[in-house]
């Protein structure tokens, strides 16, 4: 079993919200990605739903993933998501490496 965490969350844009709910996701992205214990921060929309997005990310430890978590840009993004998507917030997948 690795110590990094794998994750990926999935969220859907509510009707005219999509490039509001991409703006806010490149802009936290820029920040994640500076924090010392990311390794990646991927964020994509599907090809033929655009309102649906897709973000991977990778840290070094769990005590990365809590440092980032607890990150008062962390709550903030969450925050203004919130409004922004179906259901209030993302789905969040935990993965575990093969081989």
């Amino acid at each position: 079993m690795s110590t990094s965490k794998f994750l990926y969350a999935e969220f859907e844009a509510l009707p005219g919200h999509a490039d509001t709910v991409t703006a806010l996701v490149e802009e936290y992205g820029r920040t994640v990605r500076a924090e010392p214990g990311n390794r990646r921060f991927d964020a994509h929309r599907l090809a033929d739903r655009p309102e649906r997005f897709f973000v991977y990310e990778e840290y070094a430890s769990d005590v990365a993933f809590q440092a980032h978590v607890e990150a008062d840009y962390c709550h903030r993004f969450n925050e203004a998501l919130q409004p922004l998507v179906a259901g209030g917030g993302s789905t969040l997948t935990w993965l575990e490496p093969v081989g």
